[in-house]
């Protein structure tokens, strides 16, 4: 629990006070935020606010963790620095889209084909390692079976489980990626999933089949690899993008960016493979499950029918042309994504009450 609460606090701390010299550091480089001209008017004045402040969470979230072990004297774990991994290394390919965009002034920051083998590259090694690298009791960071609170079914394979892995670390990156387009948005609603697998982990932990002999009921244990230390590393990213929001919040004085959204995605959906809990992550996600859906509605009835079902996708933007003020619609998105969290939680709950 100590592990826990230093490393919230710590990505706290580090992002509250780290934020800000980031700020002054892009802004007096120059590395201000591109603004599409068909977007809703009330953007074009966030033109050249500082962006790829995803930067501050990413270093954050590793110190706090670092920090945290040392503090504690606890050793890191293989699932642990993993999900680090995903995250840092999707931050990473975020960070040359940004960089492409704005220092070398191409809009579309890195080609699309570049940009998803980056992506592809970061997702399959982590695959890969999610299924080695055993522990001594046989279990390795992620199962070959498909996961909603738990394992289920049968199992599918290295091959079927890089593809699998491969579209869940895509599909949140994206989805993060569509959320971030209003102030706070992204961020905000990052923080209450955080939040869940937090909960999440420690629950895992101390009905972990690794302490069966100590549980009134051990037959309904969980079978994960090292959940507290999964728990551990949701918090940081729990804390670290907290105090990111305060400077990200409305009216915003940096973007988190590609940086920061692929990075998010990806630990988002790291920390779901490893926590098997997979689907139940389209239900704690849900608000960037809607969003994405809004888009691929859009796109397909527009390819289909030549008609658009909203007036801008992502959907934020829609409600923004329909007059809502920016404020309201992330307050109302925020009120969206903390009923997914509270839904998650409670079949999380209910499935392993049943168990």
């Amino acid at each position: 629990m100590n592990q826990i609460l230093f490393a919230g606090a710590i990505g706290l701390f580090l992002t509250l006070i780290g934020t800000p010299l980031l700020i002054k550091l892009l802004a007096r480089k120059g590395y201000g935020q591109f603004i599409r001209d068909d977007g809703p008017r009330g953007h074009h004045g966030k033109r050249g606010t500082p962006t790829m402040g995803g930067i501050a969470f990413i270093l954050a979230t590793l110190v706090a963790y670092a920090a945290t072990k040392v503090v504690t004297g606890e050793s890191p774990t293989f699932p642990g620095v993993l999900v680090l991994f995903l995250m840092a290394g999707m931050g990473a390919v975020g960070f040359l889209d940004d960089y492409i965009k704005i220092v070398k002034r191409r809009s579309l920051g890195l080609r699309a084909g570049a940009k998803m083998a980056g992506q592809l590259i970061v997702g399959v090694m982590f695959a890969l390692l999610a299924i080695r690298f055993a522990d001594d009791r046989g279990q390795t960071p992620a199962s070959l079976k498909l996961s909603f609170v738990t394992d289920f079914g049968w199992t599918i394979g290295p091959v079927l489980f890089v593809v699998w892995a491969l579209f869940m670390i895509l599909a949140m990156s994206n989805g993060v990626n569509l959320t971030d387009g209003l102030d706070g948005l992204a961020t905000g609603a990052s923080v209450m999933v955080f939040g869940g697998y937090t909960f999440i982990g420690l629950w895992q932990f101390q009905n972990s089949c690794a302490n069966a002999m100590e549980l009134t009921n051990p037959a309904s244990c969980m079978e994960v690899r090292d959940p507290l230390d999964l728990a551990v590393v949701a918090a940081a990213l729990m804390g670290a993008c907290f105090g990111f929001l305060w400077w990200n919040t409305s009216p915003a004085k940096i973007f988190m960016g590609d940086t920061g959204s692929l990075a998010l995605g990806g630990a988002l959906a790291g920390l779901a493979i490893c926590s098997r809990t997979e689907l139940l992550l389209a239900v704690l996600g849900g608000l960037f499950v809607l969003i994405t859906l809004s888009v691929v509605i859009q796109v397909g009835s527009f390819k289909l029918t030549g008609k658009r079902v909203f007036r801008m996708a992502p959907l934020q933007h829609h409600f923004e042309l329909k007059g809502w003020s920016e404020v309201l619609v992330v307050v109302r998105f925020w009120t969206i994504q903390g009923i997914c969290v509270i839904l998650g939680l409670g079949l999380f709950y209910a499935g392993w009450a049943a168990g």
